[in-house]
């Protein structure tokens, strides 16, 4: 079974690099900034130059791509070359409506489609320990399994198409509103002389221990904020959920204040900070 794979950017190309040492089968790969895709060739995979030419290629086709604009024009591409042979597994973080109709597009070619986000961040996916979320046919599921596992450890599918996204939507919102209150807390805290490294040992003695505390307290204490998962692409997932919220009519006023703290974080220029940054936009605040 041959694999394609598109986007190779933070977490696509170690998402990639573990298939390649995975899987008995050729991949082949694309990338729209040539350097990345020559990096991840390089470990074993054939170039290609475009997106139809890895989908016309392979038997399994696999994108990872910044934004449903991005996703849809991947798809609209390789549409001419997709047949009852093909799987695509759109891996993306997405719309939830984007996805569905990518999907309903790609199934009038014959060919059939799964969204697959993952949640975790980029040393999970170069460790292949990945959580995935899968939305699509029971049938279309079992074929992926084998090539999801190459990523991830805790693979689900949550229903039909679209299905993976609100889950991973769903995930996001709470981790942004548990990181909301890691930096407020924190700050209070700091406003009276505790340091972040006794904050978060003091937490892990109650219930309010939790695993983006115990995963970043290193890094805000350095203010190291090297990116392993990017303000920007948090940005959009956190948009995503209040609109989604909204098209359900669900009040997520929670929800509501971790978007205000990203748009700021967006306006003050820290798109591509890691996401833990926001810590100083919260730190920047005073009570009105």
């Amino acid at each position: 079974m041959k694999i394609g794979f598109v986007g190779l950017g933070i977490m696509g190309a170690p998402m990639c690099e573990n298939i390649i040492a995975k899987h008995d089968d050729t991949v082949f790969v694309y990338n729209r900034t040539r350097a990345k895709a020559e990096a991840v060739a390089a470990r074993g995979a054939v170039l290609c130059g475009s997106a139809r030419e890895a989908a016309e290629r392979a038997d399994v086709f696999i994108t990872m791509v910044p934004a449903s604009a991005d996703s849809r024009a991947v798809y609209e591409e390789i549409l001419p070359v997709l047949d009852a042979s093909k799987l695509c597994i759109d891996m993306s973080t997405i719309a939830p409506a984007d996805s569905v109709a990518i999907a309903d597009m790609v199934k009038k070619t014959g060919a059939d489609f799964i969204d697959a986000p993952v949640v975790k961040s980029r040393p999970a996916a170069v460790a292949g320990k990945l959580g995935i979320y899968v939305g699509g046919s029971e049938a279309a599921f079992e074929k992926a399994m084998p090539i999801l596992r190459y990523m991830g450890e805790n693979v689900i599918r949550l229903g039909g198409n679209g299905k993976g996204l609100v889950m991973k939507i769903c995930h996001n919102a709470l981790v942004s509103q548990i990181q909301n209150g890691v930096n407020e807390t924190s700050a209070l805290a700091a406003a009276f002389g505790i340091d972040i490294g006794t904050f978060a040992e003091a937490i892990s003695y109650g219930g309010g221990q939790n695993f983006y505390l115990d995963s970043k307290k290193a890094a805000i204490a350095a203010e190291d904020y090297t990116t392993a998962f990017s303000i920007q692409n948090m940005h959009k997932d956190v948009t995503i959920c209040t609109e989604l919220a909204a098209s359900a009519d669900v009040a997520m006023p929670g929800e509501e204040n971790a978007r205000r703290v990203y748009d700021e974080a967006m306006a003050q220029g820290l798109g591509a900070e890691d996401f833990c940054a926001t810590v100083k936009v919260v730190r920047g605040r005073r009570h009105v």
